[in-house]
């Protein structure tokens, strides 16, 4: 059978080295007995992951790379599911805990973040190849240029660790820019001590005038208490999870 062509902004890796770090990545971190791979088009990164002692799942929306899958990794057929990732319900695999790993595709690898966020207490570890640029802010650090919405979220539940850089030559076809590979724990924060929302809400005023110090960029927001005063004299980037945490709940209840 042909394999099939790219598709919904994947690109095919076919370096076997890359294939096979990114299947040693898995720590078992949270005791997970269940894998689901996002996208694996051609197979490249199942065939390493198959082999572990994790029951694996995939989820794939290419009919073509369904029926390459089907005709090329018969042990995977069962626990294979032609659907959209961001749509599926993590419970039809397991009620307990999973891994989500994959060579995500570039146009949806932001919101297979959200979507994990949004189910973070199932996933304990994610382990994804991406954009580098994408995989840079989510793994930056307060004080950092790439330092965003997404770090402050997503490290607000995880510990992010940026892996390695991939090189466009390794897909097929080669995308236009550099990848990397991030990998991110569950850390102990089972409950931010703020309301979620409006943390989300604070953190995303802030960043849309990132040039802006807090007290200008936070100006719309309505405090019940003053914030802590250093805070708002900093911008968007220098401020750590916990201080995020710490200015919501300034706000009223």
């Amino acid at each position: 059978m042909v394999k099939p062509k790219k598709h919904l902004g994947q690109h095919f890796l076919k370096d076997q080295k890359i294939a096979s770090d990114i299947a040693e990545a898995m720590t078992g971190h949270g005791n997970y007995e269940h894998v689901l791979e996002v996208g694996p088009g051609t197979g490249v990164l199942t065939q390493y992951l198959l082999p572990k002692e994790y029951e694996l799942h995939a989820i794939e929306m290419d009919r073509e790379s369904i029926a390459y899958l089907n005709q090329n990794f018969i042990q995977l057929s069962d626990n294979l599911i032609e659907g959209d990732f961001l749509k599926m319900d993590f419970n039809d695999i397991t009620d307990g805990p999973l891994c989500v790993i994959g060579n995500f595709p570039y146009n949806i690898s932001t919101q297979i973040f959200f979507k994990v966020l949004d189910h973070r207490n199932q996933v304990p570890e994610i382990i994804g190849m991406l954009q580098k640029e994408v995989a840079e802010r989510i793994a930056a650090g307060p004080g950092s240029k790439t330092y965003g919405i997404l770090s402050v979220l997503v490290q607000a539940f995880y510990d992010v660790e940026y892996l390695f850089t991939v090189p466009p030559e390794v897909f097929n076809p080669p995308p236009r820019v550099n990848s990397a590979v991030i990998r991110c724990r569950r850390n102990n924060v089972a409950k931010l001590d703020c309301d979620e929302k409006r943390f989300k809400m604070v953190v995303k005023t802030a960043f849309n005038q990132r040039r802006k110090t807090l007290r200008n960029a936070l100006k719309s927001l309505t405090f019940a208490t003053a914030p802590n005063e250093h805070l708002l004299t900093l911008r968007a980037e220098r401020l750590s999870v916990e201080d995020y945490v710490q200015i919501t709940k300034c706000l009223p209840e």
